[in-house]
């Protein structure tokens, strides 16, 4: 386009040249001076078209420097702001992995504290002197292996954590879930609790045993809710885990770091659990529900039920069999079955419940049959093979967030040598 725009100038500065010799002839001068006016007209075109162009190429060029260092300092501010951001993001990656680290470095050193209690107490009991009798030595030796075998798995992670759905009712959505912990065997066999639970129990290591099934449950549930697995699980404690003097600040610790908890973690206590538990255990739930932490009551043997002391501890819900509410509230004159609530009526005990904060959840639903009694009492929350049967929590779920194997068996290993050899 350029070169035939030039063309057609050199056409028309050479059309004027002529015109103007042409004049110049035509007015008697002769030729020579028709020529010679020619090139003059011609070469003084063409000085101002070269000053002319040469001016447009200047004011361009300086447009285009001027463009050039616009850019610049754009690419500069752009490279400035960058590194500002990179150098953010190193800090924010740095105080992270120092922050997971710690966190890491606490939930091991509680582990690590949980088993050498353990392993002290298993220690104790190997220690001890064999029996001479026969039948109680074959006994003990069975036991020994047994308690050996229950603190490997605790030591080495192989606590699975089984889920059971509760759904709400008619619609049987999924809204919650109840936990139940297992150990596995060496070979992955699942150890059932009433498989261990008798030596435990007469070796006094269930305290020890329940401190370490909740804590691995609280940082199961924690690793699903980082997962955006935000659902409430029902995770039972024992009241031998709220007394613990060395294990509760601890957990209480963790719980502190987990805040964000307190909405997927609800801690469940048997009837009779919390009928019995004293000023301590009592102090403890109350720090645990001030950090927002939610409490549960199952196994539930009557309805005749303290509410007001209930909801001053920050009891949240409550499980009862179907039976034993159809039983109670439908099957009986429901004034007798509640001396303390003579004026409700059966259609309204969850109603009052509710009045309370506590929803009201029935539990072990085997039959369609039940579900139209529960229905009937205005009952909305339900559990039960019905619904679901516990299943283990995938492993895979599992190892994607577990600490370092191992960093936790190293840990663990020069814990057990400084116990054994100080």
């Amino acid at each position: 386009m350029r070169a035939l725009t030039q063309g057609f100038l050199f056409f028309c500065y050479l059309f004027l040249s002529l015109t103007a010799g042409a004049f110049v002839w035509r007015s008697g001068l002769g030729a020579g001076a028709g020529v010679a006016a020619a090139i003059a007209t011609l070469g003084l075109l063409a000085a101002v078209h070269i000053g002319i162009s040469g001016k447009a190429e200047r004011l361009a060029l300086k447009k285009e420097i001027d463009q050039v260092r616009d850019a610049h300092r754009l690419l500069a501010d752009a490279m400035e702001s960058t590194q500002g951001a990179l150098t953010e993001l190193a800090q924010a990656i740095e105080t992270g992995a120092l922050s997971s680290t710690e966190q890491l470095s606490g939930e091991v050193r509680m582990l690590e504290s949980l088993i050498q209690q353990m392993s002290e107490s298993i220690d104790q009991r190997i220690s001890q002197p064999a029996p001479t009798n026969t039948f109680e030595a074959r006994h003990r030796e069975q036991s020994n292996v047994l308690l050996q075998t229950i603190h490997e798995a605790l030591s080495e992670n192989r606590v699975d954590l089984y889920l059971q759905p509760i759904v709400s009712l008619p619609q049987r959505r999924t809204i919650f879930y109840e936990s139940f912990t297992r150990l596995r065997a060496a070979d992955d066999r699942v150890m059932m609790p009433a498989e261990y639970l008798s030596v435990a129990e007469g070796e006094g290591l269930v305290p020890a045993i329940d401190n370490l099934l909740l804590f691995r449950c609280a940082q199961i549930v924690r690793r699903l809710a980082k997962q955006d697995r935000k659902v409430g699980v029902f995770c039972n404690v024992a009241l031998t885990s709220l007394g613990d003097e060395t294990f509760f600040p601890q957990f209480l610790d963790f719980l502190s770091e987990n805040r964000d908890l307190n909405q997927a973690l609800i801690f469940e206590l048997g009837q009779a659990t919390f009928d019995a538990r004293g000023a301590v255990e009592a102090r403890n739930m109350a720090k645990l529900a001030d950090l927002g932490f939610r409490f549960s009551i199952d196994k539930v043997q009557t309805l005749d039920l303290d509410f007001a002391d209930l909801q001053r501890s920050d009891v949240k819900f409550m499980k009862v069999g179907a039976d034993l509410l159809i039983e109670t509230l439908l099957d009986t004159d429901s004034a007798s079955a509640l001396p303390a609530l003579r004026d409700i009526s059966a259609a309204d005990f969850a109603g009052v419940t509710r009045r309370y904060g506590i929803e009201l959840i029935a539990e072990k639903c085997e039959t369609e049959r039940q579900i139209v009694d529960i229905l009937e009492l205005d009952i909305s929350v339900g559990q039960g093979h019905l619904f679901g049967e516990p299943r283990a929590i995938k492993e895979a779920v599992l190892a994607e967030t577990d600490p370092p194997a191992d960093f936790i068996r190293s840990t663990l290993l020069s814990a057990d040598h400084r116990r054994r050899f100080g």
